[in-house]
């Protein structure tokens, strides 16, 4: 089925992550019918329509403009325009702030219909060779440490597989916090350069990941995928947490650390079993 672009209407358009045929055919018509192209990177999208021969009116939405722009891309839609959302690479409103400009479309009242095309994360997880049926996207991690690691912690008892974005600058020390708070075990995948010359997938656990990349330097953005916690099957109940908790503070080690320990054994997070570790009294020497 073939149909003109509507009026009053945003497409979310999807676009190459990397090799420049995957753009569908679908979403070249639209480019080329809209009336106005609302992109994260004017500039990079310039390339693209270029390379496609595509001449429609571009301007500029993202992280920075788009409290302004929301207004201004609402009123064009109002008085009757068609406008396609296209982000640098993939499909807008992931992980970047095309779920704005959509939402406040909803809201007002204005259709939203999406084009689908290529995105990083699914395409990682296609070839990644860990478990498709069940799976969360997480996106970015937090930049600095103590969050991110904080932020693992909470994820640390996921069962469903995992994936997340990371920039090359920050790969190591996200590989050193995964191995700090999940442990050198779990299964990972890094997929970089996805669908270009250079694609690569790298498949091993942490501690191999590690390795790797400090006799390598990480280049291009990443797409990261981890198996999820498998030994979130142990089920122990509180008076077990309790008294395996007492043994491991007896010998020294700190309510903290005892925590983080037992998490990875058990279907609570360390912040929950810490809250046990703090009700049980030690006795002195």
């Amino acid at each position: 089925m073939q149909t003109d672009p509507q009026p009053r209407t945003l497409y979310i358009v999807g676009t190459p992550i990397g090799n420049l045929e995957d753009i569908t055919f679908r979403a070249v018509r639209i480019l080329q019918t809209v009336d106005l192209i609302a992109a994260e990177d004017t500039r990079h999208t310039g390339k693209l329509l270029q390379h496609l021969q595509i001449k429609t009116p571009q301007i500029s939405y993202h992280e920075h403009n788009r409290t302004s722009r929301i207004p201004e891309l609402l009123e064009n839609l109002q008085t009757g325009k068609a406008i396609a959302l296209v982000s640098d690479a993939g499909m807008p409103g992931i992980s970047d702030p095309g779920y704005e400009l959509v939402k406040a479309c909803v809201e007002a009242g204005l259709t939203v219909v999406p084009i689908p095309g290529a995105s990083a994360a699914i395409t990682a997880l296609s070839a990644a060779g860990l478990p498709t049926d069940r799976f969360v996207f997480e996106g970015f991690l937090p930049a600095k440490s103590q969050q991110r690691r904080e932020y693992l912690e909470f994820l640390q008892t996921e069962s469903r597989t995992l994936i997340f974005y990371e920039s090359p600058h920050r790969l190591r020390e996200t590989l050193q916090d995964l191995a700090q708070v999940w442990g050198s075990d779990r299964q990972i995948v890094l997929a970089r350069e996805l669908t270009k010359l250079y694609e690569e997938f790298w498949r091993g656990n942490i501690a191999e990941a590690i390795a790797h990349y400090q006799q390598r330097e990480p280049q291009g953005e990443y797409t990261i995928i981890v198996a999820g916690n498998i030994a979130n099957e142990t089920q122990l109940t509180e008076a077990q947490l309790k008294a395996e908790l007492q043994q491991l503070i007896s010998q020294g080690i700190t309510r903290s650390q005892a925590s983080r320990q037992l998490a990875k054994y058990t279907a609570l997070n360390r912040r929950q079993i810490y809250q046990l570790a703090l009700s049980i009294v030690v006795d002195p020497e």
